[in-house]
């Protein structure tokens, strides 16, 4: 199993839920800092309805301002219908296109107006439109560890979830998400054992929220390190969060704390630690 780590930083995740909307042009300069760490792929922006998320109504225009200094970064977009998945397809700067599909029937219709059954169905023709296009493509399963709606919660039917999205569409990864800070050490073994014993071939990624007052100590990253997830989402100072889950949204898994993890395992990562401090001072200007 490789020992790197495979990093995704989530500027798109930390502002759209933030309460006031940035300017485009504050975005393109924090973001021009995150171009110069090295992650492997950065999540910029999504392709979906300005009324549902406002914040990332310009993303069109963000990647064109970066355009210059993309380099060798991979950005990746959120879209989660036809439309916002022929922009993304279309878009020249788009690398890979992030769908998210729920393990919480409540939650598929509440962020996407579509039943599990629906959004898989669409799943499977947006993954033909995407590799026309030469784009990557990666799902998020939401709720992977639980939800706030009394639903039923099997770890099993989670892991065949995934099973089912291996089988339909062969994604570059599938990426289990902790929506609303629900997971647990144990639980996260749990899921990437089941995962793995029935979908072997899957790419496991990790997009964790966390409650306030996240610490290492909690070991949800060492749970998934080393039950063999080496795909790991984060973002600068742990802001973020999905605002379509409930009223009070949950952070992300601080960038600072997944790069001290690295360091203290001595795991490598394609990042330049000095290029992370600058960018994570950016980030302090920006949201604070």
């Amino acid at each position: 199993m490789e020992d790197r780590l495979i990093w995704v930083e989530c500027p798109r995740d930390a502002m759209q839920g933030y309460p006031t909307v940035f300017k485009t042009e504050d975005k393109v300069e924090y973001l021009r800092h995150l171009l110069e760490v090295g992650y492997d792929t950065i999540d910029i922006g999504s392709f979906v309805s300005p009324k549902a998320i406002p914040q990332m109504a310009d993303t069109a225009n963000v990647l064109e301002a970066l355009a210059p200094h993309k380099g060798q970064n991979r950005f990746l977009v959120i879209a989660a219908n036809p439309q916002g998945v022929q922009q993304a397809a279309q878009h020249p700067l788009v690398d890979v296109v992030g769908f998210p599909f729920s393990a919480s029937d409540t939650f598929q219709q509440r962020n996407t107006r579509r039943t599990q059954a629906q959004a898989l169905e669409e799943l499977t023709v947006h993954a033909g439109t995407l590799r026309t296009f030469g784009k990557s493509l990666v799902v998020y399963v939401s709720m992977a560890f639980g939800n706030p709606y009394g639903e039923p919660y099997e770890v099993e039917e989670v892991a065949q979830w995934v099973k089912t999205i291996e089988d339909a569409v062969a994604p570059e990864a599938i990426s289990l998400s902790d929506t609303v800070a629900m997971a647990t050490p144990e639980l996260i073994e749990q899921l990437v054992q089941a995962c793995q014993a029935k979908s072997p071939k899957s790419q496991l990624g990790l997009h964790l929220h966390v409650p306030a007052g996240y610490t290492l100590r909690s070991g949800l990253v060492q749970a998934g390190w080393t039950s063999g997830v080496r795909r790991f989402d984060s973002a600068l100072l742990g802001f973020g969060g999905c605002p379509m889950a409930q009223d009070q949204m949950c952070g992300n898994l601080p960038s600072e704390s997944l790069l001290t993890f690295a360091l203290s395992w001595r795991i490598s990562t394609g990042v330049n630690p000095l290029a992370l401090e600058a960018a994570h001072n950016a980030a302090r200007r920006f949201f604070l």
